[in-house]
């Protein structure tokens, strides 16, 4: 067995990037001033912040106004989908939402909450096998009357991409906005809000090698959406608080280092996720590849496998020193299968096996052809300890 771990997680958080602690850690100690503050400490915090919120504006082609910083990205989903119900509320209007089966539970469990308490009502859009929405159905479903779209752009589970951007080109002529959960993409897709037509996005830095416990949020129009919490002026009232001056400078680093070598990184990391993605079909039987083969994230590989427990499996492959996932990080240690996988057709013997490898930039195809032959052997076992 391995005595040094493997890490196959990435879409569940990621390594800080050298990079962006250095710029992070002089504003734990010597620059630690409050932004709010009017003296020399506080001046250059704030300024350290606003050149954080300007240099995340330019990347995503839009107005330092729009950009908020928030704790994470359930946060800034939680703040678009409640605080926009919240202003139809309170302008006497109707707030209907339109999802997908497949977004995360940052977005499902808020549009739940917000139907079961008379504040507003959600609809799920069609989609595919493979998660992708079916775009001849969905123009059909917005009507007029649907206040928001919310339809994530890269899926955290099975790695599916969906067009956002051919949906932003139909809402032009619709009064429903479109948000989108991008937390996936920013190692991998270009992020220029106007390209992708949407009102609002949500970004997790520590997806892209930056700082967990802050969040981005961009908001083409801030008024849009009623701020849920008072008590202070930061980030204009729509998210009060003491700025958390090192995780927002560290977030703003870490995408403009993501979004600087997505392209060659997709590169890099596509033959090596196709490799995996073949072999693990080719010599496992009775498993199958989830998302879309082809429009899906060039470090995610998915799959189910039958009569496979997907707890035994993980603790299996921790053992042998490789780290990997059934899914999103949410459900860790759940022993139900997939929602996710159910809600798209999936049984339930297969949506228990699920596996979720996802590559970084410690991957090589020596770790690739390495983890096959564990897995292999590890799947061997666990199917023959069943049927013992």
């Amino acid at each position: 067995m391995l005595t040094e771990t493997v890490y196959l997680d990435h879409s569940a958080t990621t390594p800080m990037d050298d990079r962006v602690l250095a710029v992070m850690e002089p504003y734990f100690s010597e620059f630690f001033g409050n932004p709010s503050s009017l003296h020399r400490q506080g001046q250059r915090a704030e300024a350290a912040v606003s050149a954080a919120r300007q240099s995340v504006a330019s990347i995503l082609g839009c107005s330092a106004g729009s950009i908020f910083f928030t704790a994470c990205a359930t946060e800034s989903n939680n703040l678009v989908l409640h605080g926009l119900a919240i202003t139809k509320r309170d302008a006497g209007q109707a707030y209907h939402a339109l999802t997908t089966p497949i977004e995360h539970p940052s977005v499902i469990e808020p549009l739940r909450h917000i139907q079961s308490h008379g504040a507003g009502a959600y609809s799920f859009l069609p989609v595919d096998r493979a998660g992708k929405l079916r775009a001849a159905e969905y123009r059909q479903l917005v009507t007029d009357e649907i206040s928001l779209v919310s339809i994530v752009l890269g899926n955290n589970e099975i790695g599916t991409i969906n067009p956002i951007s051919e949906v932003g080109d139909f809402l032009k002529h619709k009064p429903a906005l479109l948000h989108t959960d991008a937390v996936q993409a920013a190692n991998f897709i270009e992020l220029d809000v106007d390209k992708l037509g949407v009102d609002f996005l949500t970004l997790s830095p520590h997806k892209f090698y930056g700082p967990k416990g802050v969040g981005i949020l961009y908001a083409r129009d801030p008024a849009s959406i009623t701020p849920l919490m008072q008590g202070g002026s930061q980030e204009s009232g729509v998210r009060p608080g003491t700025h958390n001056v090192p995780l927002i400078v560290g977030a703003a680093k870490a995408l403009e280092l993501a979004q600087a070598a997505h392209q060659d990184e997709s590169t890099r990391l596509r033959p090596l996720r196709d490799r995996l993605i073949h072999e693990v079909l080719r010599r496992i039987p009775e498993c199958e590849l989830t998302g879309d083969p082809e429009d899906r994230l060039p470090h995610h590989a998915s799959f189910v496998f039958a009569d496979i427990d997907s707890n035994e499996l993980l603790a299996s492959l921790d053992l042998h020193g490789y780290a990997c996932s059934s899914g999103s990080a949410c459900k860790v240690g759940n022993p139900e299968p997939s929602k996710l996988l159910l809600a798209l057709g999936y049984s339930e013997n297969l949506a228990s096996g699920a596996l979720r490898v996802t590559l970084g930039k410690s991957s090589s195809a020596g770790v690739i052809d390495a983890f096959l032959n564990t897995l292999i052997d590890v799947i061997g076992r666990l199917r023959n300890q069943e049927a013992d």
